[in-house]
């Protein structure tokens, strides 16, 4: 800093290699050597950004968090996310020092500045923060647990108001151990997690504070990988709160917040403040940031910790929900009377038609299609078609079908004509139960006299298309007696399941092979009557609750990279495992393997796959962790920036409206805190949005 300029490279070098305790060292050092304050140096000679930045580096933590306070209390307005973020994330023994530091720096009682500058509730909570009194005993007591669930349960949900109090006091007295299990006990007594129940109960900054609270509870890593994320997304940079998590979390867990940052918005820290500063500044913060996480695809114990937690969470039971349900007063013949009038005469009543199609279940749907052909003798579909148009003709066609008509439609269209919307048939084939891919297969056999496996197969290739053949392919079981081959024998084949290599029924009798087993090899069943047996069609994939010793073999499968036998390779050993094994099971796999390699599965097949064959195995990844939250994801893609990807939007309100669409609301916002009514409402228009606002069935 001597002479003309100053030399920011060495300064920012040196700065940003140093902890904190060797900074105030240096600071004491340059008092003695040359009688001047360094911070106030640094000052005079640096600008913006960057000396905000150097600066904040130069001060203990505790007078850090106290400066940042100060600032967020001082003059007009008060900075409400600041207060939130330091006070909700802190320990008691970092609050003891804040409070400590603020006394000593302002000659104040923070207590007395927060409370004379905030109200209601949110200044309640705060000081009970503020007294860093939070129990720390790991000893935790499960009737305690039970208690404090049911306890926030009756509070909130179960209120006529809200008990905030009882909020304030559990959420901000019992230690982090005791709060996760609480947490996990409410989700099983109220069917959704307390983040939800929270946002319908609270409002305003006391809201937003007992969500930051719940949020660093559950880890701290994500909330501050959260934070960072909303810092820099979007136009413009709040710089306030890149400096302040940068430079506080440095040295406590900045390598954690690195990785759970890279899992969760599929690009690293390190890339995203690269695109989004410039100058020394930028610099300094990399040097903070440590490293790029999409050139190294380390992976850190606590986000693995995370990961992990989140398996164990998804195997909780939740209640799935359809926003549509059967109309209690139904009448199929007035339904069908109303449709009619709707589209007699000049122009067309699409109000009316969108009150009948969309408060209708699928199944009172189909119920109409048959009253309006016995009354007026003219196919339903067909005059829809001839009277409405655009996004709200496939909207309302589309839910006049049955859902296995509908999904195969979908995947027709998918396929066919130049070039294949992969993207379709990851959604849809990933997605789907075995009950629904069994009634696709026959409503797509039906549909275009061709088996979907053979559109699948001659449409796609390569890995990507054994995933697709594997998740489309029927298997069946068969009870009673049937005969066998001379070389056979029947006893103990009951209840085998068959896969069918052909499906051709000629004279009662098809062609089904026996799936190899430990006792049996394939064995050639052709011809069996069909009155001999049962046969029961299913999907491929298996529905047995897990198996602990089978769930750590195939773990050890997938996280073996070692093999270079080209029939086991990597992409085979996942599709024989992910497109066959029952959820539960998989469940326990994913939590094996993170146990094995500290890697979440997704990340592994993000690092390790690519194109179809990657989306489709994190499609099922995602799906088995939790369904509603991929579609909710999905959801927000296909109405996010410029444009609306309709079809996206069509397919999944239709879809998902009777089986988990109330499920995915939440998921929405809990996910981009803002309801998928809102974003319905300011992304489409027209009788197309009023149709979709109905199926989605409300705001949150």
């Amino acid at each position: 800093m001597k002479g003309f300029g100053s030399d920011k490279e060495a300064i920012l070098d040196l700065i940003t290699s140093r902890s904190n305790k060797q900074r105030v060292e240096i600071c004491q050092a340059y008092k003695s050597l040359y009688g001047k304050d360094l911070i106030a140096d640094l000052k005079y000679e640096l600008t913006g950004k960057f000396e905000r930045l150097i600066v904040s580096l130069m001060r203990p933590p505790a007078y850090g968090d106290a400066k940042e306070i100060k600032d967020a209390i001082s003059g007009v307005g008060t900075d409400e996310k600041c207060l939130i973020e330091i006070l909700a994330s802190r320990t008691n023994q970092e609050i003891h020092d804040l409070v400590a530091a603020y006394k000593d720096a302002y000659e104040r009682d923070l207590e007395a500045d927060i409370v004379g500058d905030t109200s209601g509730h949110f200044k309640k909570m705060l000081v009970v923060l503020l007294q860093g009194a939070r129990e720390e005993d790991d000893v935790v007591s499960e009737d305690l647990v039970q208690q404090d669930a049911k306890d926030l349960l009756e509070a909130g949900e179960l209120k006529w108001g809200t008990d905030e109090a009882q909020f304030i006091y559990i959420l901000g007295r019992r230690s982090r151990q005791h709060l996760r299990l609480v947490f996990d006990e409410y989700l099983k007594i109220a069917g959704k997690p307390i983040e939800r129940s929270i946002r319908g109960e609270l409002s305003g900054d006391f809201e937003k504070l007992m969500l930051a609270v719940v949020k660093c509870i559950r880890s701290k890593a994500e909330y501050f990988a959260e934070r960072l994320y909303k810092a820099m997304k979007g136009l413009g940079t709040r710089d306030n709160t890149l400096i302040r998590i940068m430079v506080s979390r440095s040295e406590i867990d900045m390598l954690d917040i690195r990785e759970v940052f890279r899992t969760k918005y599929e690009k690293s820290l390190y890339n995203m403040i690269k695109e989004d500063t410039s100058g020394e500044y930028k610099k300094a913060l990399l040097k903070l940031c440590g490293g790029d996480d999409d050139a190294a695809g380390e992976f850190f114990p606590e986000a693995a910790q995370v990961a992990y937690r989140m398996w164990e969470l998804s195997a909780v039971k939740v209640e799935l929900r359809g926003t549509v349900q059967p109309a209690g007063d139904f009448n199929d013949d007035g339904d069908a009377q109303v449709l009619r009038k709707a589209m007699k005469g000049l122009g067309t009543d699409e109000g009316a038609i969108i009150e009948v199609v969309t408060k209708r279940s699928n199944a009172q749907r189909q119920q109409i299609l048959k009253a309006y052909k016995a009354h007026y003798g003219r196919d339903l579909m067909a005059d829809l078609k001839s009277e409405l148009s655009g996004s709200l003709a496939k909207l309302i066609l589309g839910l006049m079908l049955t859902p296995a008509q509908y999904d195969a439609k979908q995947l027709r269209k998918a396929v066919e004509g130049a070039g294949t919307d992969e993207s379709v048939l990851i959604e849809i084939m990933a997605t789907r139960n075995n009950q629904e891919i069994r009634a696709i297969n026959e409503a797509y056999q039906e549909a275009y006299h061709k088996s979907l496996e053979d559109d699948l197969s001659s449409d796609t290739s390569g890995h990507f298309k054994r995933i697709l053949v594997s998740l489309a392919l029927v298997r069946a079981a068969l009870t009673g007696s049937f005969p066998l081959p001379a070389t056979g024998s029947a006893e103990g084949l009951e209840g085998q399941w068959l896969e069918r290599t052909e499906h051709h029924c000629l004279a009662g009798q098809c062609c089904w092979t026996l799936s190899a087993t430990p006792s049996l090899g394939a064995r050639e069943m052709s011809p069996l009557h069909l009155h001999d047996f049962c046969i029961q069609p299913q999907g491929n994939r298996d529905e047995g609750p897990e198996n602990p010793t089978q769930a750590h073999e195939d773990a050890k499968k997938l996280a073996d990279v070692s093999s270079n036998d080209s029939s086991d390779s990597l992409e085979t050993r996942f599709l024989s495992i992910l497109c066959t094994r029952s959820y539960p099971h998989l469940r326990r796999v994913f939590q094996e393997f993170i146990k094995m390699t500290n890697h979440d599965v997704e990340h592994a097949i993000k690092k390790r796959m690519s194109g179809d064959v990657r989306d489709a195995f994190v499609a099922i990844v995602r799906s088995v962790k939790n369904k509603p939250a991929f579609f909710a994801d999905k959801l927000y893609k296909s109405m996010k920036g410029a444009g609306t990807d309709e079809r996206t939007l069509t397919r999944i309100m239709i879809s998902r409206s009777e089986i988990d669409l109330f499920n995915i609301r939440g998921e929405f916002i809990d996910l981009f805190d803002k309801s998928l009514h809102h974003m319905i409402e300011k992304d489409t228009s027209g009788d197309y949005r009023k149709a979709l606002l109905v199926l989605c069935g409300g705001e949150d």
